[in-house]
């Protein structure tokens, strides 16, 4: 390496060719790409626990505003990959701090919530149990919000659609209980 490569190196070790736009290199794009493909396969493994295919939940009425069949697949893949930027974000300000450590985790409660809620209404057809599970899960995402800005605004903000899909999932749950 020549002393003109030498100088143009970042702290990091990384020289300016391989720094992509915002100042990350391409180890940093991949290992994001990675959470979010991780939080994507985790969160579809509920999928595999039922899903809306079932006899029972074809009966159920609906409400008016339930929306097209395949339109949760395209929010639930946006929301996934939400998350798995906003989960990197707070993993890559480093896991010997305290602060992180917390945040990861209440990040992984509220994926075994949001996990929960799938076989609860789907495979058990307990509506009124799921809506107990929904609203935790609620809860535990606003949590993770609060954790989540303790380490990075952007994460936290990144959860937000988030919280406002699983509201309206909550509403469109509690519906779907009164209507049967």
């Amino acid at each position: 390496m020549t002393v003109s490569e030498t100088q143009t190196r970042d702290a990091g070790g990384q020289s300016p060719g391989d720094q992509s736009a915002g100042g990350l290199d391409r180890r940093d794009l991949l290992t994001a790409g990675g959470f979010v493909l991780l939080v994507n396969a985790v969160g579809a493994s509920g999928a595999l626990l039922g899903g809306p295919g079932s006899p029972w939940f074809a009966a159920l009425t609906k409400p008016w505003f339930y929306p097209p069949g395949w339109a949760f697949g395209v929010v639930w893949t946006a929301l996934f990959s939400l998350m798995g930027v906003a989960l990197w974000l707070v993993w890559r300000a480093g896991t010997d701090r305290r602060e992180v450590r917390v945040a990861i985790g209440a990040f992984a409660g509220q994926m075994v919530l949001n996990l929960a809620w799938t076989p609860a209404f789907f495979s058990l057809q307990r509506p009124l149990v799921a809506l107990g599970i929904i609203l935790a899960l609620w809860v535990a995402i606003l949590g993770t919000m609060v954790a989540f800005r303790r380490v990075s605004r952007w994460a936290a903000l990144l959860l937000g659609p988030y919280l406002l899909w699983v509201s309206f999932a909550a509403v469109l749950n509690f519906e779907l209980w009164r209507l049967n």
